[in-house]
């Protein structure tokens, strides 16, 4: 160790303390539960039948037909897919709007009103998926008062083919309002003059949103872009495992709730199968944040890193 750097740990030895918490929490958390990635490995582990977990581990076969059936079984290839359209679908119709809402938001002049406004629109994100679940299955029941208004007799939850695009309304309706907030911040850190010497120009509020707002927040932008790609193989699995039902799982069902059901849900116990789903759902999703990362940086010369 050079001493420069020993110079600098004895500087801030203060606060790189601060930092002890949260690397035991990461450690213990994040990185130890990696060790179980090594079930997705092993054939047949029989926890019932051994006390000890690490004898249960010790006596099961290693393979690689976890993986196997990943590339070969229809059922989960459909699920994949159900998880990308979806994810898809969200980033197409609602990564734009945190946006527009936040350039909206800021132009707000009256402070009191700008204040009730986020207000209103951040709630729903502080609402749990079985609450807000409740609510709309009560509001889109076939007796129910969206049907009456308008004479109709129809079970939105129920119906397959508009699943997918119900998860997607209902996700923008919780988070759009909640997702702003970074946005918002960066509009705030925008310098004042820009705007003054605009309005000399004669520029409107649209022109400056799209000449002068828009383009100073574009790497704040790119950065929640990467960060959401790197979900896409996550379409949501609080949200959809608290709306799918049997006649919807076959546009509906993704990998979070396929993994659920046969870990611990109703075809509890095949630990392999879902700890190889999970491991190449991870693989996945760090390979789009690095090729997204990496296009980014060569487009726009943003990027996370």
């Amino acid at each position: 160790m050079n001493s420069v750097v020993k110079k600098q740990l004895k500087k801030y030895r203060g606060l790189y303390l601060f930092l002890i918490p949260a690397v035991v929490f990461a450690l213990i958390f994040s990185y130890l539960p990696m060790v179980g990635l090594l079930i997705g490995f092993k054939d047949n582990i029989n926890f019932i039948r051994y006390s000890n977990p690490l004898e249960a581990f010790s006596h099961a076969n290693w393979t690689m037909a976890h993986f196997a059936k990943i590339f070969s079984d229809p059922e989960i290839y459909r699920y994949i897919m159900n998880t990308l359209i979806i994810s898809v679908m969200k980033i197409v119709f609602l990564f734009p709007l945190p946006v527009f809402l936040a350039v909206m938001i800021a132009e707000v002049k009256n402070k009191a009103f700008s204040t009730f406004v986020q207000s209103m629109v951040f709630l729903p994100h502080f609402l749990s998926w079985v609450v807000i679940t409740g609510i709309f299955k009560n509001l889109l029941a076939a007796d129910g008062p969206i049907n009456s208004l308008f004479g109709i007799s129809y079970n939105w939850f129920a119906e397959p083919g508009f699943f997918r695009w119900l998860v997607v309304i209902l996700s923008g309706w919780k988070e759009i309002g909640y997702s702003s907030i970074v946005y918002i911040s960066a509009i705030m850190a925008i310098d004042a003059n820009l705007y003054e010497a605009a309005d000399l120009d004669g520029a409107g509020k649209l022109k400056q949103a799209f000449s002068i707002t828009i383009p100073m927040i574009m790497p704040t932008i790119i950065v929640m872009l990467i960060i959401r790609v790197g979900y896409l193989m996550d379409a949501g699995f609080d949200q959809v495992y608290t709306m799918i039902s049997s006649t919807t799982r076959k546009t509906g069902e993704i990998i979070g709730t396929y993994v659920y059901r046969i870990s611990l849900g109703e075809n509890a116990g095949n630990y392999g199968l879902s700890t190889a789903v999970g491991f190449f759902n991870g693989i996945i999703s760090l390979i789009l944040i690095v090729v997204t990362n990496k296009i980014s940086k060569k487009v726009t010369s943003e990027g996370i890193w």
